[in-house]
């Protein structure tokens, strides 16, 4: 059995006027946008907790030359939240890989934030051929480094969203308190590393709050924190020649410095192995939620990365 919470017509507000587009291709009807054409493709990934909603100020800029593509992750946003299904890193993997290969993408240009990094990256460790460009805009890009495991061990010990998921798994209340994503949104994005207070409004928080009006629907929510929690999270592995496939992908790492959740120490130098000619930009006052925090900088930088790639 599936639950799918946000209504396909659904634009709150008008700030969200994309098409939803579906697919069963990877087991359960999961949402997509598809705007703009062009000879450039990006494909858009969220993370935890949020959805595509998260790159609405950025898809109309890069749709206006090139075609754009924003899934949302089994058990987020449109896509439904099958009841039956677990929501490890691999199942979500698993997932992009066929949404992938039943449009049969190719030259993507990849746009990861949060979860939407190792979920993106085990995609292009698969698939290194249909991948062109990678853009990490505070996404982990793990990619066989020897030191992954150590840094994001050193990551977890300064991190309160990662301190929380494990007391709360411990103490037996993570479903409890993730199953409320409804109510406690709000503090959940903040603990993150969120800081424009001054744009929460209502419509906002309905947008991130919509996908989770009852525990059922939470379980992708719920799934990322405990497959964290209890070790059940698989990073996909590279062999030699597919890790230097894609050490010569061009890349760019858009960091949000005031990230609690994702700490730049740990994870830019991961960046930084995995694409050795990777170029860095750090954002300071800008938090994990850096398309929400620097919008602006964000549609522009990737803008002006991807039309250095075909001019």
């Amino acid at each position: 059995m599936s639950v799918t919470a946000v209504a396909a017509e659904e634009t709150f507000d008008g700030t969200w006027p994309f098409r939803a587009r579906y697919t069963d291709a990877p087991g359960f009807r999961m949402h997509y946008v598809d705007e703009g054409a062009g000879s450039e493709t990006l494909l858009l990934l969220h993370g935890e907790p949020t959805w595509s909603y998260l790159f609405r100020q950025q898809i109309p800029g890069w749709a206006a030359r090139h075609r754009v593509i924003a899934v949302d992750h089994m058990g987020f946003g449109k896509s439904a939240t099958p009841q039956d299904r677990t929501y490890w890193l691999q199942d979500h993997i698993g997932n992009l890989e066929r949404f992938v290969l039943a449009l049969d993408l190719h030259g993507l240009t990849l746009v990861m934030h949060d979860f939407g990094g190792p979920a993106g990256m085990g995609l292009a460790i698969r698939h290194p051929d249909r991948i062109k460009r990678v853009i990490s805009v505070n996404g982990p890009t793990p990619a066989g480094q020897p030191d992954l495991i150590e840094r994001i061990t050193a990551n977890v010990a300064v991190a309160p969203w990662f301190q929380w998921i494990l007391k709360a798994e411990k103490e037996g209340v993570l479903e409890q308190v993730l199953g409320q994503l409804d109510y406690n949104i709000l503090s959940t994005l903040k603990l993150n590393g969120f800081e424009r207070n001054e744009i929460i409004n209502d419509t906002w928080l309905r947008a991130y709050r919509a996908p989770f009006p009852t525990p059922a629907h939470a379980a992708g929510a719920i799934g990322w924190a405990k497959g964290f929690a209890t070790g059940a999270h698989e990073f996909e592995m590279p062999d030699a020649a597919t890790k230097a496939k894609l050490a010569e992908k061009p890349a760019l790492a858009i960091w949000g410095e005031a990230d609690q959740t994702l700490h730049a120490e740990h994870f830019l130098p991961l960046f930084s192995q995995a694409f050795p000619n990777g170029r860095v930009v750090r954002l300071p006052g800008v938090g994990h939620y850096s398309l929400e925090d620097a919008p602006e900088e964000v549609t522009r930088m990737v803008a002006e990365f991807v039309a250095a790639g075909i001019e």
